[in-house]
């Protein structure tokens, strides 16, 4: 596979920055430049935010590799909105940029990081496997965070991508917003390769992806926010992955990929962190991916299809 820095991952999605920039007052988002420090960009935490910030702020962190919009889905399942994405470059825009792999703990300050600045640091044990490690002269990350990163975490970011300060642009949106909620949502094929991953098969061998999940109520509070976007996920998100390989290995992912291949499932996400003590690490990992995933086999025309879904904790989006 070529490295990522052969798709310049940083400088399409510091173009799509730009983008929004122009378009702050339209999008409902807050830039902050003071010509010194880290540029900033609030997309839902003092800022309003909106859907069309929402779809951007996803689109930087897959850095301009993926297609994603909000469609009609399965009305059963869930009447409204879905969040849907589509890729060519699966490695490069869920791996290699949009996986939140990121853990920024600096002076107080807490927030997963992902987008493409992962690809510049390169510190993950993943970009040994993948092989997506990027060098260049700036930097774009989102930040799931309801404030804005303190000037020394910023400048300290930018210097673990090896950047200065002045070509780090950093996005910022908490889960209990409109925008961030789109962003983790557009999330359900990246889930799909990180388990993949996690499974030991070789990603680079997935050559497309489609999901679909749907869009949740925004909460007002971060951890139902977290709790309703996972269970979109975990419960009723789409996947098709068009791969490389042999039938009968796929045909046993099919059945392993799914969230309902862990112990944890089939409650919701909020009550499975507060079983775990709001601890993520704890939560058995194999429980982070779509509800239902079809895979087609390019060498054998082939598709396997798993998993499962419910409508019933979705319901309860409207009762809790």
């Amino acid at each position: 596979m070529p490295q990522s820095s052969d798709y310049q991952l940083n400088l399409r999605a510091d173009a799509i920055c730009r983008e929004m920039v122009d378009r702050a007052d339209a999008l409902k988002i807050v830039v902050t430049d003071d010509g010194e420090g880290v540029p900033l960009i609030d997309c839902g935490a003092e800022a309003p935010g909106s859907i069309a910030a929402g779809l951007q702020l996803a689109r930087v962190t897959t850095a301009g590799l993926a297609e994603i919009d909000l469609s009609r889905g399965d009305h059963d399942l869930w009447p409204g909105p879905w969040v849907t994405i589509r890729t060519d470059w699966p490695v490069q825009a869920c791996l290699a940029a949009q996986y939140a792999g990121w853990e920024i703990k600096e002076k107080g300050f807490f927030a997963m990081g992902s987008g493409p600045m992962r690809a510049l640091a390169g510190r993950e044990a993943l970009f040994d496997r993948i092989g997506c490690r990027e060098s260049d002269n700036l930097a774009v990350g989102v930040l799931e965070s309801g404030t804005p990163p303190p000037l020394e975490v910023a400048v300290q970011v930018a210097a673990k991508c090896d950047v200065g300060s002045r070509r780090l642009t950093l996005l910022y949106a908490p889960t209990s917003s409109l925008a961030g909620t789109i962003q983790v949502v557009a999330r359900s094929v990246e889930t799909a390769l990180h388990k993949l991953d996690e499974l030991g098969f070789d990603v680079c061998k997935v050559e497309s992806g489609f999901g679909s999940a749907p869009l949740p109520p925004v909460s007002a509070d971060d951890l139902v926010g977290i709790g309703r976007t996972n269970d979109a996920i975990l419960y009723a998100s789409h996947v098709t992955l068009w791969l490389r390989g042999e039938d009968d290995h796929l045909r046993e992912l099919a059945t392993q990929l799914p969230a309902a291949s862990s112990a944890d499932f089939g409650q919701p996400f909020l009550e499975i962190m507060k079983r775990y003590d709001h601890d993520f690490y704890k939560i058995d990992p194999m429980l982070f991916s779509p509800a239902a995933i079809e895979l087609v086999n390019l060498d054998s025309g082939r598709g396997f299809r798993g998993g499962e879904t419910r409508a019933d904790l979705l319901n309860a989006w409207y009762s809790d």
